[in-house]
């Protein structure tokens, strides 16, 4: 068993920490802290119940940024989200999304999201690196978000190796499920590889769904300490592999970034879209995940 890494709580850092919870009363999510520990215990007494999460991952390039096609317009972008989440197939079938995991997102997309009728009752928690980058159009920070349809509780974010890298982790207790969410940076492979360690070590080793855009490609040993201990939901048995995420400026699918980590018991359907994604440089990955 890996020995326990020193993390960096955010909040400890800075008190301008970006987390931001929006629960079912439809409070604003400004000014509502995450905070806490882990709602669920490793190694519970009694097995949960069986329960299927319908997840999504997507960097959306929400900025106004070289390569991201909907920055400069965060309307549109947070209607194609949310359509994206209404509509997703997996194993070709439609499927309606009931978590979902997003980067470079802004916070004023966050704030959309809880004017959409069907995502209004959703948890919605951001986050933001203290010295991140702001999002042009008047949308805040930019940073990464959970939203689930279930009640989200304890989202907070913890530092990760390198420089100014978070994850935002928070518990589903009627999912008995831990859900993260982060973004590694495009550095060298031994910072990557500590960051995934890391990551290893926040999700722990209960029932879990954790992913996001980690920057590398599933063969790069960077990502070993999370195919070690969790399944990916794109691989193909016990082969690292997976449908390309990344989109060059022609829109054609080079490179698999974008990962969906569970629990080596559940049992999975995955998909990538096999045709451009207009919204972002990055195509989303959804699942259907079965944990028994």
């Amino acid at each position: 068993m890996r020995s326990p890494r020193a993390l960096i709580p955010l909040l400890s850092i800075c008190a301008a920490a970006a987390v931001v919870t929006a629960a079912a009363t439809g409070a604003s999510i400004e000014g509502l802290p995450g905070g806490g520990g882990s709602a669920l215990a490793d190694g519970a007494a009694t097995s949960p119940d069986a329960v299927t999460i319908k997840a999504m991952t997507w960097n959306v390039c929400g900025d106004a940024k070289p390569g991201c096609p909907l920055g400069a317009a965060p309307t549109r972008l947070t209607k194609e989200i949310a359509q994206r989440m209404r509509e997703t197939e997996v194993g070709g079938r439609k499927v309606t999304t009931n978590a979902v995991l997003l980067q470079e997102v802004c916070e004023g997309h966050v704030r959309a999201f809880k004017k959409v009728e069907r995502l209004s009752t959703w948890t919605w928690a951001f986050a933001a690196p203290p010295k991140g980058s702001s999002c042009s159009n008047g949308q805040g920070r930019r940073g990464v978000a959970i939203g689930t349809e279930a009640p989200l509780v304890d989202a907070q974010p913890t530092g990760l190796p390198g420089r100014e890298q978070i994850a935002l982790c928070g518990e589903v207790p009627s999912w008995a499920t831990r859900v993260c969410v982060t973004r590694f940076e495009a550095g060298g492979a031994e910072g990557r590889r500590k960051q995934a360690a890391a990551l290893a070590e926040l999700a722990g080793g209960g029932r879990v769904l954790f992913g996001g855009d980690l920057g590398d490609t599933p063969e790069s040993p960077a990502l070993d300490p999370l195919y070690q201990s969790y399944a990916e939901c794109d691989q193909s048995g016990t082969s690292r592999s997976g449908a390309s995420t990344r989109q060059d400026w022609t829109g054609a699918a080079v490179a698999k970034t974008d990962y969906l980590f569970i629990t080596r018991s559940a049992a999975v359907s995955c998909s990538v879209p096999a045709e451009r994604v207009k919204a972002s440089d990055h195509r989303p990955l959804s699942a259907v995940v079965r944990y028994r």
